[in-house]
């Protein structure tokens, strides 16, 4: 069965879900494909920084997220070997852009509240693509049921695994040698954390604390040993918390992760795409492109990941609508010419997007990937960086690369 759609997403996270509300906010409609049943929370919270919240106030769902989660005002750097604070750092800063601001969020909340807006039937669950087939000016997405949509525009926001990235002829993303675990944590009464970023670095590894609201509190550990990647939980909380056995941590800390539930903890190998990539590979092609981690997949050590998601999606939907909504020339006559004046637009429209996301992919994916190489390596050389220089650069650096200006949803 052959069914038509003007613009196909591929994939419910942060990217796809943005792209779509932004489309839907410029008067555009999508579909998109989700594999899974339900939306995906894996991750259970994200930072969202400066950057991220100008595109959740440019889709019209800042306020709302705001409402439910705490800004925090300081990052708090300590050496577990030496028990020296490294760095402190207000996060209540001004950029070039606008004052800084930066939450820790809940991923539920956010996908949710991206996916609310969205009109009914945009998001089709339990649809797995399997291949991708050219048709003239159009793109038919086969799905795994036997379903072909016949599309004007595919977007691959199907994350490190994406189909549409294999389709424009990017690699899989490469596995860095480290991991992160993760796991967030809901007390029955105020928690009374302060909203501080508590960051602590050991020897092959970086750990953070967030709380996100008043009862809620998100933690992670990055490190360098490979064996954590194991799928036990029980496993994955004895190392982070041998790990944070120490004098220099408190008590307090240490009972995040102790009173974290078994099923809120995770562990994932960290993977990333080589910024040589995005020089010359194909963001997009055709009518075709890619956002989100199927663009820029990442290590977490900027906190930037879910963040240029979403700039993805405004840049995308900006671009996009400037190329659909654009009226016709009066020299197009038939269908056919109108098809093709519409398809050339389209590919203007994708490549204007590429052009804009190229270089800022490329610094965020080299700037995380650094930081995570000082942060969790135990080499004499990298342990001396970030015990004397690296945590007070981090925490000037974080700001910077959120003080970023990639325009509004609005068409110009």
């Amino acid at each position: 069965m052959e069914e038509v759609q003007e613009i196909v997403i591929v994939g419910a996270g942060i990217a796809g879900l943005t792209t779509s509300l932004g489309l839907h906010k410029l008067g555009i409609r999508s579909l998109i494909l989700e594999s899974s049943g339900s939306l995906r929370i894996t991750g259970f919270a994200l930072a969202i920084w400066t950057n991220a919240w100008k595109a959740l106030d440019a889709i019209g769902i800042g306020d709302s997220l705001r409402q439910q989660h705490k800004q925090i005002y300081w990052n708090l750097s300590t050496s577990t070997i030496s028990g020296v604070q490294t760095a402190t750092m207000s996060f209540d800063a001004k950029g070039k852009h606008g004052d800084h601001e930066f939450r820790c969020v809940n991923r539920k909340l956010l996908l949710e509240a991206l996916s609310k807006d969205l009109p009914s039937g945009t998001i089709r669950f339990s649809s797995k693509v399997v291949s991708i087939e050219i048709s003239g000016f159009y793109k038919l997405v086969h799905l795994a049921d036997g379903t072909i949509l016949k599309t004007k525009v595919l977007i691959g926001c199907d994350g490190v695994n994406s189909v549409v990235a294999k389709w424009l002829g990017f690699k899989a993303p490469t596995f860095t040698g480290r991991a992160s675990i993760r796991g967030c944590v809901n007390f029955k009464s105020n928690h009374e954390f302060e909203p501080k970023f508590f960051q602590f670095f050991g020897k092959g590894f970086q750990s953070g604390f967030l709380p996100y609201n008043d009862t809620g509190v998100y933690w992670f550990l990055g490190t360098s040993e490979d064996k954590v990647r194991e799928d036990d939980p029980i496993k994955m909380k004895q190392f982070v918390l041998s790990k944070l056995g120490n004098v220099y941590v408190p008590d307090e800390i240490k009972a995040i992760v102790e009173n974290t539930e078994l099923d809120s903890i995770i562990s994932s190998p960290l993977r990333y795409r080589h910024p040589w990539e995005l020089l010359w590979g194909n963001i997009n092609k055709d009518n075709v492109c890619v956002a989100g981690d199927a663009l820029h997949p990442m290590t977490p050590n900027l906190g930037q990941g879910g963040c240029a998601a979403l700039e993805d999606g405004v840049v995308l939907a900006r671009c996009l609508a400037g190329a659909l909504l654009k009226e016709q020339s009066e020299e197009t006559k038939g269908k056919g010419d109108r098809e093709r004046e519409e398809y050339k637009r389209i590919e203007m429209g994708l490549k204007k997007y590429a052009k804009e996301r190229r270089w800022r992919s490329i610094e965020l994916i080299s700037t995380a990937y650094f930081i995570g190489f000082i942060q969790q390596g135990n080499g004499q050389v990298t342990t001396f960086l970030r015990d004397n220089i690296l945590p007070a650069f981090l925490a000037r650096l974080l700001l910077k690369r959120a003080d970023f200006d990639y325009g509004k949803l609005k068409i110009s």
